[in-house]
């Protein structure tokens, strides 16, 4: 008889008990936080990185507008956002096309350049745009050349 009874154990251990739980979730929890940490230190190179793509882009835009529909478009800037203006000959007047506006940068630029159809440009300028991670200076060419240069 004494064989046919069998000994189980009053307690199984099953799963983590809260304690383990409670040390694992912290110790991932001191994770998310300096990686987040790190992503925000580089927030301010992207935001940078990527308006200077768009003024570039726009610029790009604003030339090639000029030449396939043979009138002069306008770009101004202001300190965080720029437009983009077509002129009127019939009104011989400056039309708002559309207004651009930048997050976490500070534009400054020198002038207003104005594409012509040919392609060129009068009013050269010297557009400098920058924030906390650092400047960028993109330069117009009377050629309707569009160079970009990190300082």
């Amino acid at each position: 008889m004494r064989d046919s009874i069998r000994h189980f154990p009053l307690t199984k251990k099953k799963g983590f008990s809260l304690t383990e739980t409670i040390i694992s979730l912290s110790i991932l929890a001191l994770i998310a936080v300096a990686v987040s940490a790190s992503f925000l230190n580089k927030a301010p190179k992207y935001r940078l990185q990527s308006a200077v793509r768009e003024v570039h882009s726009r610029l790009n835009y604003a030339r090639y507008k000029a030449i396939f529909e043979g009138i002069k478009v306008r770009v101004v800037f202001d300190a965080k956002s720029y437009t983009i203006e077509k002129y009127s000959e019939e009104q011989k007047e400056w039309k708002l096309e559309r207004k651009y506006s930048l997050q976490g940068v500070t534009l400054q630029a020198n002038n207003s350049p104005v594409f012509h159809p040919s392609g060129t440009v009068s009013n050269l300028a010297s557009i400098t745009i920058s924030n906390s991670w650092g400047t960028y200076r993109i330069t117009l060419a009377i050629s309707g050349r569009i160079k970009t240069m990190k300082i």
